[in-house]
């Protein structure tokens, strides 16, 4: 195993100890190059960093299946390329692009084409799987954002919010709340361990969610 290599599934087991610290250093490594990956693809940097978002929230609920004889950047690049499909379908855009997990994760460029010749039913399970999916977010959600209002967490509340809705970056949001960035880090850490616990207990098909899958 190369030394980055071993340094990746480190760091994968000091988050899946829950450690904070780990979780900051994960998006702060890999952050910038999902992010440029969407972005050239897209051209559209607010949906670009949402969909950079999905990709995190994704590999923490996949997390328990991650084979960590994979590499990292890999599995990452890979529960990328699905979210922006998606998000590209839902725009009426076919994207065509190998998943060769074994491949650089830009050797294969997107190439936005016309929708007209997308077979109705592959369209129609993309959509029934994407409303699950949203299905599963919403409620998870709504379990977290209840119970910070049933213990008066009104500042972690206005941090995801700012996180997640306004778009804000860590620093933003501690400016704005008068608290730390650690803090902040803190909330978003607890925030999308969280989501993937409550998803998790849905139960839900693996084809909802490809990553939560065994490879």
């Amino acid at each position: 195993m190369s030394e980055s290599s071993a340094a990746d599934q480190m760091l994968v087991e000091r988050i899946s100890q829950g450690e904070q610290a780990a979780w900051e250093e994960l998006i702060a490594r890999y952050e910038g190059r999902l992010l440029a990956f969407v972005d050239s693809r897209l051209r559209n940097r607010a949906s670009s960093e949402d969909i950079v978002q999905e990709t995190f929230v994704g590999f923490l609920n996949s997390l328990p299946n991650y084979d960590r004889r994979r590499p990292l950047e890999s599995y990452l690049f890979t529960i990328c390329a699905y979210k922006l499909t998606d998000h590209l379908r839902r725009e009426g855009r076919r994207p065509a692009v190998s998943l060769d997990q074994s491949a650089p994760a830009d050797a294969s460029p997107w190439q936005i084409v016309s929708s007209g010749a997308r077979r109705a039913s592959s369209s129609a399970r993309s959509g029934e799987r994407k409303r699950l999916e949203e299905s599963a977010i919403v409620e998870a959600l709504k379990q977290q954002v209840a119970k910070w209002k049933d213990r008066g967490d009104w500042v972690k509340l206005k941090c995801i919010e700012l996180l997640f809705v306004a778009g804000r970056s860590n620093k933003e949001t501690a400016e704005t709340l008068g608290i730390s960035e650690q803090q902040v880090a803190n909330f978003k850490f607890d925030f999308l361990a969280r989501t993937r616990t409550l998803v998790g207990r849905q139960n839900l098909d693996p084809e909802v969610f490809p990553e939560l899958a065994d490879d």
